[in-house]
């Protein structure tokens, strides 16, 4: 099929978090490709958009939040005329705070969501970024009737084009937002860089100001309140990111406690540091050794003491980390951007 129509579903479409970046980079892999690709959205009826776009696949999420504004059962009959609904699902046995707005529970919990998959509603092939081992999914194949795909998150090769720039020249960098669940780790494992190293942070919420912006964009965007949904601004430019990363020494990338424990998902981070040509240190997600050769392609520490001393010896012997570094885009490149993940979901029509 030379020509592919996709819908994906994006039910906040003006969000600055890793949501939007990850739309984006599934968006540029399939146009890039030469496919269509249609975005669905709480502004859409989702009738009149199954009719005037008719796509060959349709991506959305089990979550609550992309639910709300589906119609399984017309998705049911455009199913039957060929397209396929293709669903990221979330965790069977979630560690997440039920207390955060924007993930779900374990859906093991969700009634609605059980019942769509025991009826066959919920999608035709289900996805997630987890590995297979990944103690978190334990049960969902055997309640489904099927298992997953994993599909990893991705470097997006249309976005970023890393360029060195002075003004985010530093000895150590880190991307990302201040997530209440990191906050322990920052504080032992980060902010002490500060002593020894010119350390930059990017990213959301290093603010309690920010933080306030983010918490209400979010109930604007759950409920689709104009005013609400576009008041929080990105603090990067387009096209920042990249140069950052393509700038600095070394950079840091780190997880949140639940994804050290059950090490099935990495962040987006984990491949876009490597192909924008930087040396990644980070903390140690089992899932990784699947995707970079630890020591060659990537740094990885295993506890405190490494990280810190891992930080300090690549600081000092910079002809290694460029090679290292060099040996992760490489893989990057080959191995680990949307137009691979394009490709896998290409292959169910297949």
């Amino acid at each position: 099929m030379s020509n592919i129509r996709v819908a994906y579903h994006m039910p906040y479409p003006s969000t600055i978090y890793a949501t939007k970046y990850i739309y984006e980079g599934f968006k540029h892999a399939f146009e890039d490709k030469g496919h269509t690709f249609i975005t669905f959205t709480p502004d859409h009826n989702l009738e009149q958009f199954l009719k005037e776009h008719k796509p060959h696949i349709f991506m959305t999420a089990s979550h609550f939040f992309y639910r709300k504004s589906l119609d399984f059962t017309l998705l049911k009959k455009y199913r039957q005329k060929g397209m396929i609904l293709l669903t990221k699902i979330d965790y069977w046995n979630s560690p997440i705070n039920k207390n955060r707005i924007n993930e779900a529970p374990s859906m093991k919990d969700d009634v609605t969501a059980k019942r769509l998959i025991m009826n066959g509603d919920l999608g035709d092939y289900y996805y997630c970024t987890a590995a297979q081992r990944d103690g978190r999914m334990n049960g969902f194949a055997e309640f489904a009737g099927q298992n997953y795909i994993t599909i990893p998150l991705a470097a997006d090769s249309v976005a970023l084009k890393p360029e060195f720039t002075q003004k985010f020249a530093a000895d150590v960098s880190f991307i990302g937002t201040n997530l209440p669940q990191k906050r322990k780790f920052f504080k032992e494992w980060l902010f002490p860089l500060r002593e020894s190293y010119n350390l930059r942070l990017y990213g959301q919420d290093w603010t309690a100001f920010d933080r306030c912006l983010g918490m209400a964009a979010k109930v604007g965007q759950y409920f689709n309140i104009f005013l609400l949904k576009d008041i929080q601004k990105p603090k990067l430019q387009p096209g920042d990111e990249a140069k950052i990363y393509a700038s600095s020494k070394i950079l840091v990338n780190v997880h949140e406690d639940y994804q050290r424990t059950y090490g099935g998902d990495c962040n987006e981070r984990t491949f876009k540091i490597p192909f924008c040509g930087g040396l990644e240190i980070m903390d140690d997600i089992s899932s990784v050794h699947d995707y970079f050769v630890e020591g060659k392609e990537i740094i990885i520490a295993k506890n405190k003491e490494e990280w810190f001393a891992k930080i300090k010896y690549y600081s000092e012997h910079p002809e290694e980390a460029v090679q290292i570094a060099k040996a992760g885009q490489k893989r990057a490149f080959k191995d680990h951007t949307y137009h691979n993940r394009v490709d896998q979901i290409i292959a169910l029509l297949l």
